[in-house]
């Protein structure tokens, strides 16, 4: 009997987020194990920085996230300030996609807090970005 693509699809949806959870499990094995500021690390340098020097907002959220997994909250926040709100919202998105692949709605914040989160939330990243490459004592402190 030939399986149609109308009954593939659903099935092709649910898998879909679990084979993405199994990626982000694998990813986050992966950095807890292998400390990506150790000589001969195989993760990759920013490119951002390697290509001005300077620290882009995301700069040091894979050494955030090895510090992260493994306890460490005040060296994660050390690395990147955003690296537990990163984690957060990884879960969260992740979490969405599950519920929508099975018909239930997704997580949502409520609506106030959404759109606030839609204006502020690209400014606090690009400030935070700006900031830390500010050569001054009261900034050196955000650079990883």
């Amino acid at each position: 009997m030939e399986v149609t693509a109308a009954r593939r699809a659903p099935v092709l949806r649910r898998i879909a987020p679990i084979a993405g959870g199994a990626a982000v499990v694998a990813g986050a094995v992966l950095v807890a194990t292998n400390d990506p500021s150790a000589p001969g690390s195989h993760f990759p340098a920013c490119a951002f920085h390697s290509a001005t020097g300077l620290w882009c907002p995301g700069c040091g959220l894979t050494r955030g996230m090895h510090a992260l997994l493994g306890g460490h909250l005040g060296t994660a926040m050390s690395s990147n300030l955003f690296t537990p709100l990163a984690a957060v919202a990884i879960v969260w998105l992740l979490v969405s996609w599950v519920r929508i692949a099975w018909d239930r709605p997704a997580l949502r914040l409520p609506r106030q807090v959404e759109r606030r989160l839609a204006v502020a939330g690209p400014a606090v990243v690009l400030a935070y970005g700006a900031l830390r490459n500010i050569p001054l004592a009261p900034f050196r402190w955000l650079a990883p």
